[in-house]
């Protein structure tokens, strides 16, 4: 199932053409696909740990077939841990991880997940743009803090942050 797809444009200094235009497409993972997106997670320094039993809510994207985008959530009931929002180096700056980032929400909107909560140790500038606003890790509910993110996964000193998705008549 296409989620949605992007279209990629040369970035970077000095560059005066765009170069050939290429589209990239953002789909739902599959269980083949768990030894590309365990590769790009680890070269992108984030923690596999868990991840592989919630293939079923994760997003990859691909250009020409090979996966260099991805993005998971794992259910908690009416809660759901954005985790695992990587882009690989040679696509990185092209609003990819944006748009991985805006299918993750929309895919937690789908399952009726009421917020959305996350830990990063680098991203911190790059969430609020979503809505996302920094919290403790207390605020968090207790289902979301057994994940092996919360446990062990990521360190004590990583930013918590939330995104409520209830309107404001609900």
């Amino acid at each position: 199932m296409v989620m949605g797809s992007g279209s990629r444009v040369a970035r970077g200094r000095g560059r005066r053409e765009l170069a050939a235009m290429e589209s990239y497409e953002i789909a739902a993972a599959g269980p083949s696909d768990w030894p590309a997106i365990a590769s790009l997670l680890r070269d992108s320094g984030l923690p596999l740990d868990g991840l592989d039993k919630h293939l079923g809510a994760t997003i990859v994207a691909r250009d020409d077939g090979a996966i260099v985008g991805c993005a998971a959530l794992e259910l908690y009931g009416s809660d759901a841990l954005l985790r695992s929002v990587a882009v690989a180096p040679t696509h990185r700056g092209e609003g990819m991880g944006e748009a991985l980032t805006a299918a993750a929400i929309a895919l937690a909107r789908k399952h009726g997940i009421h917020a959305i909560h996350l830990l990063t140790e680098t991203a911190e500038g790059f969430f609020p743009r979503f809505g996302f606003t920094i919290t403790t890790r207390d605020a968090v509910p207790a289902a979301v803090r057994t994940s092996v993110e919360f446990t062990t996964a990521c360190p004590a000193s990583a930013t918590t942050m939330t995104l409520s998705l209830r309107s404001a008549g609900s």
